[in-house]
């Protein structure tokens, strides 16, 4: 403990040059835990969005762009699936349930789902959670909306506001469903999904909106009055749809008879293991952010080596001085060893810090931004062990000084017995 104090005061002594070296390694160790972190909580928050879905069907193509624009309304599909298709489907005998999905609007930059009642009695996520409204009720009539939690907080609507829908999905829409608004009935709670970033309304009013339209322009050139559409608002084609089957022992055989579709060419995909081949398309790419990261960290304890070393020359008077009132060689080895220890301690308990407010900061944007929730915990044990490694490290390279150190004292110390 005496040796400790002696190090923490011999830092204390050269604080303005040690302050970068610390500020490199916490910067380094923040990128390094945050880098694992996002990875961990991004995966954590992307399998949490489905669950009790056994089949997620839409037009042929890949099965992690299927996953992503059906599930996490992230890109676009290259086709959509005739209504015909899909009743076909529902009503085969293994399926219990379907959830019909309708993509293509937006609302001041929140994407637009269609659907219908089933979608509140079905969806699940997180360990079989179902949808749970915070405020109102499902929609019931063609132009009501339900609007998940971010929704409603972003843009501070309540019950009862109308909103105007928009043609397309990017942000900034030039072509807006004016001619008739919809009236927000229900908020979903939160659920840290992309369902908190989604509008909710019918298949119905999808179809109502787009009569009249042609490749995205009304075909007169003018907004169709929806008070005048006819009675039918049945679509004739859907995104995607979600199935729930009666049995779970059926899902490979219900796969390959969707897939082997004759009418049209569909996919049917396992959520899991479509996001199996979405993490294992990412796994390169998470690996080389964590070697840059390791590697920057290993930077940042070299310079803290290289600054210890540097300054062995002018603190050879110091060493005398413990050698002359008493300290041994394997003392003042100890003692730079403490130091770099010391060093690593300092900067990884700054590091973890910086770490929790860049957090803090850029947890609300990257829910807004990208609909992923990424919740603020302990250092797990991975991360702890990722700590302790780069403290180990930093303690192993304090070494080099601390030998040298060490030789110094030994020669210092005959000098001052002759």
């Amino acid at each position: 403990m005496h040796i400790l104090s002696l190090a923490f005061n011999s830092i204390l002594n050269r604080k303005l040059t040690l302050a970068l070296t610390v500020l490199s390694i916490s910067l380094s160790i923040m990128l390094l835990l945050g880098v694992e972190r996002l990875r961990n909580d991004a995966r954590e928050s992307f399998a949490n969005t489905i669950s009790g879905t056994d089949l997620i069907v839409g037009a042929r193509g890949g099965p992690t762009q299927l996953l992503l624009y059906s599930v996490f309304r992230i890109g676009d599909p290259t086709n959509n699936v005739s209504w015909k298709s899909y009743e076909d489907i529902r009503n085969k005998q293994h399926v219990a349930w379907t959830i019909p999905l309708s993509l293509g609007d937006s609302h001041r930059g929140f994407r637009v789902l269609g659907t219908n009642l089933d979608y509140f009695r079905h969806y699940q996520y997180t360990g079989n959670q179902s949808l749970e409204f915070a405020e109102g009720d499902p929609f019931s009539n063609i132009y009501d909306a339900v609007i998940g939690a971010d929704v409603a907080e972003g843009l501070q609507y309540s019950i009862g506001q109308e909103i105007i829908l928009a043609h397309g999905t990017g942000e900034v829409s030039f072509i807006k469903h004016d001619n008739k608004p919809f009236r927000i009935v229900g908020i979903l709670q939160k659920t840290g999904t992309p369902v908190d970033r989604t509008v909710h309304v019918s298949l119905e009013g999808i179809e109502a909106i787009h009569r009249g339209w042609n490749n995205g322009s009304a075909k007169t050139g003018r907004h169709v009055n929806a008070d005048t559409l006819p009675i039918n608002l049945q679509p004739k084609t859907l995104t995607a749809f979600l199935i729930g089957l009666k049995s779970r022992v059926v899902t490979f055989r219900m796969q390959r008879i969707i897939n082997d579709y004759p009418e049209e060419p569909l996919l049917a995909v396992l959520p899991g293991a479509a996001l199996q081949g979405l993490w294992d398309m990412m796994a390169i790419g998470q690996h080389a952010l964590f070697i840059i990261s390791a590697l920057v960290v290993l930077v940042g304890i070299s310079g803290m080596a290289t600054a210890i070393l540097t300054s062995l020359n002018e603190r050879r008077r110091e060493m005398a001085v413990l050698r002359s009132v008493g300290a041994k060689p394997r003392h003042v080895f100890v003692l730079f060893v403490g130091e770099s220890g010391l060093i690593m301690a300092i900067a990884a308990l700054i590091g973890v810090s910086a770490l929790y407010a860049v957090q803090l900061i850029a947890r609300p944007i990257i829910q807004t931004k990208l609909g992923l929730f990424l919740p603020i915990h302990p250092p797990s044990s991975h991360e702890l062990m990722l700590l302790s490694a780069a403290c180990a490290a930093g303690m192993l390279a304090g070494l080099i000084p601390a030998y040298r150190a060490y030789r110094y004292s030994l020669a210092d110390g005959m000098c001052i017995r002759l």
